[in-house]
This record gives C-alpha cells, sequence and structure tokens, in this order.
C-alpha cells in the first residue's frame, strides 16, 4: 500500500477558507460515523456505493482509499460503485475510473 488519501481540492478549500462551517461539518460526520454500528469495511462500502448513486464524485478517490485500508478489495470497490445502477442508473460507472484509480494507487 502506498500513498495516504487526500480531501478533493474542493473539499480542501472548504476546510481552508470556512474553518468554522467545515469543524461543524467534520464534527457532525465524526459524530454519525460514531453513531453506526457498521464494521469500517463496510461502512465504506457503503457510502462508496453511496457517492457513486448520488454522483458525488469528487470524494470517491478518497473513499476508495479509505475502504482498501478498511481492508476492502478490488472487486468490492468495483461492486460497491455499480451496487447502485439498478436505482441509480448507468451514472455510477463515472465514478469507477476514480475509485479503482484510487484503490491502486493506495
Amino acid at each position: 500500500m502506498g500513498k495516504t488519501p487526500t480531501f478533493s481540492a474542493a473539499f480542501q478549500t472548504f476546510l481552508r477558507e470556512s474553518p468554522e462551517f467545515s469543524d461543524a461539518w467534520m464534527q457532525m460526520a465524526q459524530q454519525l460515523d460514531d453513531a453506526s454500528t457498521l464494521e469500517d469495511k463496510t461502512k465504506a462500502l457503503a457510502y462508496l456505493a453511496v457517492l457513486a448513486a448520488t454522483g458525488l464524485t469528487g470524494g470517491v478517490p478518497f473513499h476508495a482509499a479509505q475502504a482498501r485500508a478498511a481492508g476492502a478489495t478490488r472487486e468490492e470497490i468495483i461492486s460497491a460503485v455499480l451496487l447502485g445502477l439498478p436505482a441509480a442508473g448507468n451514472k455510477v460507472i463515472q465514478s469507477l475510473p476514480a475509485a479503482l484509480e484510487a484503490f491502486d494507487a493506495a
């Protein structure tokens, strides 16, 4: 495994330019993470599936690398990204290249 995943440029700007909002966001995100009963790998794969289904591709590289760090396989990354095909349609495939590139680099 290689690089530590980084936030997207947009999220880095959010963190840097609006610390009050980003601190509140990060606290809320941590509290939601703490409340989850899912184990880390399942949580990471589920989140990746949600990002792909909603078309929020900016977070895909970070969360794909996070899923790999939690023990996900390349095949599980692919399955998570494509999970939303029936409900969200083929827009989920837009996330596949970024997810696999991040997985391979992690």
